[in-house]
């Protein structure tokens, strides 16, 4: 019997992931459990499984019943712009325009600790309101920026990921670093912040416009200098943006080449979008193991273009999938699997809703190489606790009433839900609850 001091023990209908199914009949991707419980305790999961044996070994923990709503692990973002908070729904342009009309003059305000501890508070509550546990966030080139999301992070106990971009050219003043000092910056926040509790940091180059060739390369020796760090940056999302980026590295055979050039892709690596590849970047893509996440809603705002999953799964390159806000209409990992969907539907593909829970859970994990601390509900993993409710609005509930299988709750969960489906969320095993403000730590 396992011993029951501070342990807590949900109770619902409970499903994790092992690996990405096909469907419903790929019984051995996946583990659902009907009548379900996870036991948690000291910010991990200790078991997990039928609730009637759990119960029995864990008499004294405490019982929360989220009957008859479902039980998944925390979601995972793994793009995301921390000072684009209120640049979000920002009106007509595509993605050169949209940054310098509306991005670049809202992060220059991260230049102020105190406004950027404001909205970090306000981000994290974002984040948890929508179900979203760990994200992979961009900063603004300041160093306060970082210094607010990750002690915001600490504050909560969440498992994340993030870094002030480097950025010395093609922006507007006070948004911009210089090589060194984009280096030197850089290296600081990593001594101070990376593997500091559940903090990880990311190497963020924002894109090749961006960022001088003097200043890729040492964001390259960044990378050799800290090899467990995460890479950040953006790849081939606009066909202006892919122009621009030849016009300043006319040597480097296409868009990717420029990032290969410095040495800056590695498994660790995320590109954002990764759109328009040409077929030598699919190659470096499968052989450096360096990540494409596709981004929907923002892809889909800015007209930026279509994500051939299919195409690159077929070269074994497993995509991460991510809300990209601001460009991206909304923090909801479901409503970026509603958008997702679409996307795929126009180029004759298909996500099933088993396979779109496990990408924005385990799938996003692996794309992260976090898989054995996040994205599934195992014994030893960090207890974050996503709970859901597939009849959270009455026109889901009148959908659900004809729902006859997991698969279709999940999917009416992938179109019709956001963060009104989100009944309970747990962080590192503790329970968030809801304020007027948002969701906040217990």
């Amino acid at each position: 019997m396992l011993q029951t001091c501070d342990k807590t023990l949900l109770r619902g209908r409970v499903l994790t992931f092992h690996a990405a199914p096909a469907d419903e009949s790929d019984t051995e991707a996946y583990s659902y459990h009907p009548d379900g419980a996870i036991l948690m305790a000291g910010g991990l999961i200790e078991a997990v499984g039928e609730y009637a044996e759990i119960a029995a070994r864990a008499p004294g923990a405490t019982l929360v019943d989220h009957r008859p709503c479902l039980l998944l692990p925390g979601f995972i973002d793994s793009h995301i712009h921390f000072p684009q908070v209120q640049v979000i729904a920002s009106w007509g342009a595509q993605l050169l325009d949209w940054l310098n009309n509306y991005t670049f003059p809202a992060e220059t305000g991260f230049a102020d600790p105190a406004h950027s501890a404001a909205m970090a508070a306000r981000f994290y509550d974002l984040l948890i309101g929508h179900g979203t546990t760990t994200a992979v966030a961009f900063c603004s080139v300041h160093p306060a920026s970082a210094e607010a999301f990750f002690a915001e992070a600490a504050r909560r106990d969440m498992r994340m990921i993030g870094g002030k971009v480097m950025m010395d050219r093609n922006a507007p003043e006070g948004l911009t670093d210089t090589a060194q000092q984009g280096y030197d910056e850089s290296k600081a926040l990593i001594a101070r912040w990376h593997g500091r509790g559940r903090a990880e940091y990311a190497i963020t180059p924002r894109f090749a416009i961006t960022s001088s060739p003097a200043q890729l390369e040492l964001a390259g020796a960044l990378v050799a200098e800290h090899p467990d760090c995460h890479v950040q940056t953006h790849l081939s999302e606009n066909r202006d943006e892919i122009a621009f980026t030849r016009a300043l590295y006319p040597e480097a055979p296409d868009y990717l080449g420029v990032y290969e050039r410095f040495g800056l892709l590695h498994a660790k690596t995320l590109l954002g979008h990764s759109i328009h590849l040409e077929p030598r970047e699919i190659e470096v893509l499968a052989e450096t193991g360096a990540k494409p996440v596709f981004c929907p809603t923002s892809n889909l705002f800015l007209g930026s273009g279509l994500f051939d999953d299919a195409g690159l799964r077929a070269r074994g390159i497993a995509a991460g999938i991510a809300t990209d806000v601001g460009a991206g209409t909304s923090y909801s990992m479901l409503q970026t699997l509603n958008e997702g969907y679409k996307i795929l539907q126009l180029q004759g593909q298909k996500l099933h809703p088993l396979a779109a829970f496990h990408w924005i859970t385990r799938g996003n994990a692996v794309a992260l190489g976090l898989e054995d601390r996040i994205g599934t509900l195992e014994p030893g993993t960090e207890a974050d606790v996503v709970v859901l409710n597939p009849a959270a609005t009455e026109a889901m509930a009148l959908r659900a009433e004809a729902a006859q299988s997991l698969s279709e709750e999940l999917f009416i969960l992938q179109i019709m839900g956001d963060d009104r489906a989100v009944e309970a969320v747990y962080v590192a095993g503790r329970a968030q609850t809801t304020s007027v403000a948002g969701l906040v730590t217990a």
